[in-house]
């Protein structure tokens, strides 16, 4: 008996590559798709094949047919879908929207409809985004300790049922993918989940001003290079360390039968909070120097705080973080200072 299939889209990107790599370690048969299109992603990718067999396509999701039809090829043994493919800059989403729009809901939408002709539908995993909530401009934000935001009245952060309040271009491709994962498993029974994240980080990423700014602060420190810090530097996220995240990928593999048609918000959570500032002292620490920073303003849909309420996930898939952010940030700090 052949080992399962699992399929990754955008399997060369940073979350995608180390999902690949995680369930190639458990020998199953692992297939990807990506379009190569992301900076550094070819690095990505050829790492990944050094860790074991990989069956690999150039494919660009906003393609209908060549999804349809990697999809069908794949389908004996497939057990397994994760959704990681997208366009995931806010700043770009608002300068090409319709690219944005066709990558994210059009792209989302492409894979649920080849999975959906398939006879035998494997479980699918979204990888959704906390920027579905939007701005959330009714919850009251004040400066607390340490100079950081922090939320009034909401110790555990942001629940699943905050409503839905889309963003910016990205906010409302992503939301729009998010709901079409929630209805198909409504209407046409499909097993699927919904992870909304905040911000991970980690090794394989590769950060710029857009998207993943941890690794992009540390990238640019250590090669002396200026950076811009937009908006005041006191916004809060929860972050939570790749290792964690493909965790839960695994939990919820594990216990489809529970979270099929579910939706949960993952991050660090209260416990893994950290802001622009902080994360600049740290790394200066490290470097025995001051990191040059240079003000710019708020972006747009830039949330001052967003923290996970993650109980729901704790309480109905037994998973929390293992990494807490010290130990997060020195792993991506030694990642970084290999040679890539």
């Amino acid at each position: 008996m052949s080992a399962p299939r699992i399929i990754v889209t955008g399997g060369a990107g940073f979350i995608g590559v180390n999902a690949a790599a995680r369930w190639l370690s458990k020998g199953w048969r692992v297939s990807v798709i990506d379009d190569l299109s992301r900076k550094g992603v070819d690095k990505n990718l050829a790492w990944l094949r050094k860790q074991g067999p990989v069956d690999f396509a150039r494919i660009d999701v906003r393609d209908a047919g060549r999804v349809r039809r990697f999809v069908e090829s794949r389908s004996r043994g497939l057990e397994l879908v994760l959704h990681l493919a997208a366009q995931v800059a806010v700043t770009t989403s608002v300068e090409e929207p319709r690219r944005d729009f066709e990558i994210n809901a059009l792209g989302a939408f492409n894979v649920l409809e080849a999975l959906r002709r398939l006879k035998r539908r494997p479980f699918a995993l979204y990888s959704s985004t906390n920027k579905v909530y939007g701005g959330m401009e009714h919850v009251r934000v004040v400066l607390g300790a340490h100079q950081r935001y922090r939320y009034v009245g909401r110790p555990h952060g942001v629940s699943e049922k905050e409503p839905l309040d889309f963003h910016s271009p990205y906010g409302c491709s992503k939301g729009a993918a998010d709901q079409y994962f929630r209805d198909y498993s409504r209407i046409y029974r499909m097993p699927t989940v919904v992870l909304r994240q905040s911000c991970i980080y980690g090794q394989h990423q590769q950060g710029n001003e857009d998207q993943g700014w941890l690794a992009h602060f540390m990238k640019a420190a250590r090669a002396g290079e200026g950076l811009a810090l937009y908006g005041d530097g006191k916004q809060v996220r929860d972050v939570l360390h790749i290792d964690d995240l493909i965790g839960v990928f695994e939990t919820c593999w594990k216990k489809r039968g529970r979270c099929a048609g579910r939706v949960y918000n993952i991050g660090g959570g209260p416990e893994n909070i950290l802001s622009l500032i902080d994360l600049l002292r740290w790394i200066s620490g490290r470097l025995g120097r001051r990191v040059e920073v240079r003000r710019e303003g708020w972006r747009p849909g830039d949330q001052r705080v967003y923290v996970s309420d993650i109980r729901k996930a704790q309480r109905e898939l037994g998973w929390k973080p293992r990494l807490d952010v010290e130990a997060g940030l020195v792993r991506l700090w030694d990642w970084l200072g290999r040679p890539q």
